[in-house]
């Protein structure tokens, strides 16, 4: 017995998107070794990265942005980041290698890809600790210092300022800056808080490859899961249900990618597996916003234990 043989007429049935083939899905996973080998819809330059441990995925992490930045400033050139509150632990390796480095951030422009919101897509206030302004403010601006991205040039996903966003990347594109996304994957291989569900409103993958954004957009009920246990401590009712949150039609303007996944548990737990292997094997559909990622240039970081074996056990 599994999923497949007992869905119909459970309670599960019609929960999951409805473009989610699940015989597809679970052929995706396969041998914890051939987890790398290349496939054919995936960029040349895309490269996936094993790493034995969260310190290593963070330092590696944390390194491929502080370097990117570097590369910028050292070519004099304006460099701007499509920035997640997640994963988290890369940041403090980001001011690590810019402090020792001395480089300045002055022309590094941030957008922050998505923010909690109600259903009119108003945000908490920048000083209430559950914010994703607040996070960053504390785990990357504030530790750089005199070293820190100017005030003017950090974006955060508010009412107001979300649809700005694609004028503004248009605008540091057009005077070649580098467009960087930075990324994690979640439970439901969304992107920012870009639901797979969202591929229902739309005609066409190419209609929904330009969609930019969406204000209070609703989230998936395991989205709130996933956040419930990473983030507030399995306290699903402090989970708001609706976010601000960017779009594939800027995300996929980025001219490299670097990307985070580490959703181990312990105990031989974890949420992120099957979300790793439709991300690298199932192919390009809005119906698994995550199947894009392998399309764009950059490197995306997991931890080994990710890649399985993914098996059932009696505990």
């Amino acid at each position: 017995m599994d999923f497949l043989s007992t869905v119909k007429g459970s309670a599960l049935e019609g929960f999951y998107p409805s473009g989610w083939d699940f015989a597809r899905i679970d052929a995706c996973i396969d041998d914890p070794q051939t987890i790398c080998d290349r496939q054919d819809f995936w960029n040349p330059e895309f490269t996936p990265v094993k790493c034995d441990s969260l310190n290593e995925f963070e330092t590696y992490m944390g390194h491929e942005i502080a370097l990117k930045i570097k590369e910028a400033k050292d070519k004099k050139q304006k460099i701007a980041f499509i920035l997640p509150v997640g994963p988290m632990g890369m940041y403090k390796w980001v001011v690590y290698f810019l402090k020792a480095w001395q480089v300045s951030c002055e022309h590094v422009y941030t957008f922050n890809m998505d923010e909690w919101a109600d259903g009119e897509g108003n945000t908490l206030s920048a000083d209430n600790a559950g914010s994703f302004q607040y996070a960053m403010e504390q785990a990357l601006f504030n530790p750089l210092g005199e070293l820190t991205v100017p005030r003017e040039h950090r974006n955060f996903a508010t009412k107001a300022n979300l649809p700005t966003y694609p004028e503004k990347i248009a605008s540091l594109k057009a005077e070649g800056a580098e467009l960087v996304l930075v990324y994690g994957i979640g439970r439901m291989c969304h992107i920012a808080f870009w639901e797979p569900t969202f591929a229902e409103d739309y005609d066409s993958a190419e209609e929904w490859e330009r969609a930019p954004y969406r204000i209070g957009a609703k989230i998936h009920p395991l989205t709130v899961e996933q956040n419930a246990l990473t983030s507030f401590k399995s306290r699903t009712t402090l989970v708001p249900c609706r976010a601000n949150t960017i779009g594939p039609g800027l995300f996929l303007q980025a001219d490299y990618a670097i990307g985070g996944a580490d959703g181990t548990l312990g105990r031989g737990m974890q949420w992120q597996g099957m979300s790793l292997w439709m991300t690298l094997r199932y192919g390009k559909t809005p119906w698994i916003t995550s199947s894009y990622i392998p399309t764009i240039k950059g490197k995306l970081f997991f931890l080994e234990a990710l890649a399985g074996p993914l098996v059932a056990e009696c505990n």
